[in-house]
């Protein structure tokens, strides 16, 4: 019996990471998922990430710790709690805008972590949850950064010189919200363990959204599409 393909899962905690997750697992892969520490306001998605890798079977759950990515970029971006920008809520980026929590490089960074990661273990394969539907407007989740992306793991990495070279996977690229949630239903996804806020808080251990958010609201809209109910706990 073959070894099932290796895959890095790039796993935040959220509704469109775990999906992805879930349909690894459903293709077989030999799941090693990997998560980013990084000064978010969300941490708490961490949490949550960490009971879907289990939840899913992974062999490996990593969690690196940028938190000298946060002090570097914190100026740039509303996302990070160091920084002085409050998260936008009830309003929705206009179109061609980049929103005020787009995280500088922050996707290149993960992906070439991942990179890294892959190279290790002799994956053959980089999972991640972008989207380019729903996206809010971040160049870093667009089809063309990921095959540009693809174009230098060929390159920079040995295995890609030898001629076996990483795939970047991304399932949900051109899927829309609802979409990804009757897929991640399908494939077992627990979506009340899940974590879409830019801007949560704790109450009594558990994440509440805000509700407000751009985040919060693609993900409402997606499971009233999906005809799901919304098992989000909001404040």
């Amino acid at each position: 019996m073959s070894e099932p393909v290796r895959a890095v899962v790039l796993l935040s905690g959220g509704l469109d990471s775990t999906t992805v997750l879930a349909l690894a697992a459903a293709e077989g892969r030999a799941l090693h998922a990997l998560s980013f520490r990084y000064g978010q306001r969300h941490e708490v998605e961490l949490v949550s990430a960490a009971r879907q890798a289990a939840r899913f079977g992974a062999r490996a759950h990593e969690v690196v710790d940028l938190a000298h990515l946060g002090r570097l970029v914190a100026a740039g971006t509303s996302l990070l709690r160091a920084s002085g920008e409050a998260v936008p809520k009830d309003s929705s980026t206009g179109e061609g805008e980049i929103p005020s929590t787009y995280v500088p490089a922050r996707n290149t960074l993960f992906l070439a972590y991942a990179l890294g990661w892959a190279e290790v273990l002799g994956a053959a394969e980089i999972w991640i949850g972008v989207n380019a539907v729903d996206y809010s407007g971040y160049p870093d989740c667009r089809p063309q950064f990921l095959a540009a992306f693809e174009r230098l793991a060929a390159e920079a990495t040995r295995a890609g010189v030898e001629g076996k070279p990483l795939h970047v996977r991304a399932p949900l690229i051109d899927w829309s919200k609802s979409q990804i949630i009757q897929a991640g239903c399908a494939a077992g996804v627990d979506y009340a363990d899940t974590v879409s806020c830019y801007d949560p808080v704790v109450v009594a251990e558990l994440p509440r959204a805000c509700g407000r958010c751009d985040s919060c609201r693609l993900r409402r809209d997606g499971f009233a599409a999906a005809g799901v109910p919304d098992p989000t706990r909001y404040v």
